[in-house]
This record gives C-alpha cells, sequence and structure tokens, in this order.
C-alpha cells in the first residue's frame, strides 16, 4: 500500500460500515454481490477516493461514491464522511393494502374467502 490513497474492498466496506464484518464482505465479493466502477470486484480489488461501489446486501442495492479511504473501523457518524450514498429511494410502498394471515393460520376458511373475495371484488 502506497500510503492511504487505495485499499481492499473488502476491508473498506467493513471499515465504513457497509457490511457486518469482513468475511461478510470478502464473501459479497465472491458473490458476485460487489462491483467497483461497475466491474465485479474480487475481495483484493483496490478501491481509492472517487470509485463507485456497487453493494447488493439484504436485497437493496447500495450505489456509493469513495470520498476517503480508511483501513480501521470507524463509528458510524465518521464512517457516513467516507463515502457518499447514491441509492436511488425505494420505490413508495403499495398504496393497497395486502391481506395479510397470521403464519400457522392456515388455509383461509369459506367465510374467510368470502371476506377476501368482497374486500378483492370491492376495489
Amino acid at each position: 500500500m502506497n500510503g492511504m490513497d487505495s485499499t481492499r474492498v473488502d476491508r473498506w466496506l467493513w471499515a465504513v460500515r457497509l457490511t457486518k464484518t469482513r468475511s461478510d464482505a470478502a464473501a459479497a465479493c465472491r458473490g458476485g454481490h460487489v462491483r467497483v466502477n461497475n466491474r465485479p470486484a474480487k475481495p483484493a480489488t483496490s478501491v481509492s477516493a472517487g470509485d463507485e461501489v456497487r453493494l447488493r446486501a439484504g436485497g437493496t442495492t447500495r450505489i456509493v461514491d469513495v470520498v476517503r479511504v480508511i483501513e480501521k473501523r470507524v463509528g458510524a457518524p465518521v464512517a457516513v464522511e467516507c463515502f457518499v450514498d447514491r441509492t436511488p429511494a425505494p420505490p413508495p410502498e403499495a398504496v393497497v393494502p395486502v391481506a395479510r394471515r397470521d403464519r400457522g393460520a392456515g388455509r383461509p376458511t369459506k367465510r374467510d374467502r368470502r371476506v377476501l373475495d368482497k374486500f378483492r371484488g370491492g376495489q
């Protein structure tokens, strides 16, 4: 490492708290969930200031621009200063309420079905 202008992507993702552990970050890289400047990244891929990192985790894709390269994990307030979050806002939740059943409640009864059909038909 020449100074601190670049570091491994797995180490950086962990240091700026985008992943819980460094091994999570490395696993995400190996699973193809991390891209640096739109190229698939291995755990050892180096990142430097100005790079774009995309991390797919928990069903969402975080898109961040590297502002500062750090190698030691820091507190959340400091971590936020190390990248610019350009993740697009999630689509607004559907306004239509979804009929939910308690887990383990089994199949709807005939009465439940009538209520559901009335509910669905009334829209």
